[in-house]
């Protein structure tokens, strides 16, 4: 199994403009490959290859691109077949329509060729940058690498290299844990477990606050420094050093959450794997249907529970724990984890379930029993039928 490292990059100056010039680099092709593809079917032209693409690039580094010399050729290339992998999962419908990144909210990051990657004990060649620092020992030598990616967090640079790993070999316990996760906890486990909000926690509210107000102030600024340009609507918002100072606190806010919310994934979904269940059962996440909810929208995002799914199901797979996803329409919640009775009538604002069998329980607890008897449940109901 193939797993991730990420090791912090220690860049000097002069590599560190190099670096931007590569994270531009990759940004500027993949919006010309989109921007290619879009001109070309607008014209009646089917899909271009990325072969293709390649051919002319590799052209308009003689005329009109020649700057693109200065970086790794390999950051073009991957940049556009990135661009092509993308058209080709959107007509496969597995993923959105691609768009062109901006400057200011795509992650910046590049990629560098494994085979011309070498890598010593403290120190790591990214091409056309030289020999980056880091720590001692943090990457394993004399193993093949694959997929080495350079990204910049709003604070460090990273470098992402993955690594082929044997799977744990442990023994597994009988035992089927069902997880409901949801916006007033995080996830609910049938064993019992159960990860709060991290949202509601007196730290992450306090950053939230900090955060709102650095916006405010931001916004403050733009306004008091608004030049009027030509008509009434027309006008112009110039960039002071104090806004630039503030847009960098904030970016560094966000950060802050982002890294929270990740470790307290991490620390939930580890714990569950550490109970050692032979099987681990989620339901169906409809994440785009969810994020149409204008008044859950925020909590749903701010939860992760798609990351949280990434998390588990490749935890699983190198605990060798199976894995099982519930039919989406399975019903988790209505169903009596006593006597197997569905309640139609049970509303979303019902946090307590009562069935006529005199079972009483909190409704994620039951989803999750549910969830746990996932196969056997499907029986059941296949019997009744």
């Amino acid at each position: 199994m193939i797993l991730a490292n990420k090791i912090r990059l220690y860049p000097t100056e002069v590599q560190e403009q190099k670096l931007w010039q590569s994270v531009g680099t990759a940004r500027f092709i993949y919006n010309w490959v989109i921007a290619r593809q879009e001109e070309n079917y607008k014209n009646g032209g089917k899909f271009i290859p990325d072969k293709d693409l390649r051919k002319e690039i590799t052209q308009l580094k003689k005329t009109d691109l020649q700057w693109l010399s200065k970086v790794s050729n390999n950051v073009a290339k991957q940049a556009v077949k990135d661009a092509c992998d993308s058209y080709k999962r959107f007509f496969k419908g597995l993923a959105d329509k691609p768009r062109f990144k901006s400057r200011k909210k795509s992650k910046p990051s590049f990629y560098n060729d494994n085979c011309k990657l070498k890598v010593k004990d403290n120190a790591v060649n990214i091409e056309k940058v030289g020999w980056g620092n880091i720590k001692p020992y943090s990457i394993p030598l004399g193993v093949k690498y694959s997929n080495p990616r350079i990204s910049f967090d709003g604070k460090y640079w990273y470098i992402s290299i993955g690594i082929e790993r044997e799977l744990a070999n442990v023994e597994l316990t009988n035992e089927s844990i069902g997880i409901d996760v949801g916006v007033k906890d995080l996830a609910i486990c049938s064993n019992g477990m159960i990860f709060k909000n991290i949202n509601k926690t007196k730290e992450v509210k306090r950053l939230k606050k900090v955060l709102k107000r650095k916006q405010r102030k931001v916004s403050r600024k733009y306004e008091m420094n608004k030049i009027k340009k030509g008509g009434e609507n027309c006008c112009q918002f110039k960039k002071t050093k104090n806004i630039i100072k503030f847009e960098k606190q904030i970016r560094l806010l966000h950060r802050k959450l982002a890294n929270i919310r990740s470790n307290h994934i991490h620390q939930a979904t580890n714990k569950i794997v550490k109970a050692k269940p032979s099987r681990v059962v989620m339901e169906t996440l409809n994440i785009k249907g969810m994020m149409k909810n204008g008044h859950l929208s925020k909590a749903i995002s701010e939860q992760c529970l798609y990351d949280f799914k990434i998390k588990m199901k490749y935890k699983c797979e190198f605990y060798g724990i199976e894995f099982v996803e519930a039919d989406k329409w399975f019903p988790s919640s209505k169903m009596c984890s006593c006597c197997g009775v569905i309640k139609k009538d049970l509303k979303l604002k019902d946090r307590v379930y009562q069935c006529s069998c005199g079972l009483k329980i909190d409704r994620d607890f039951n989803a999750s029993i549910n969830l746990s008897r996932y196969k056997l449940a499907q029986c059941h109901l296949k019997d009744k039928c």
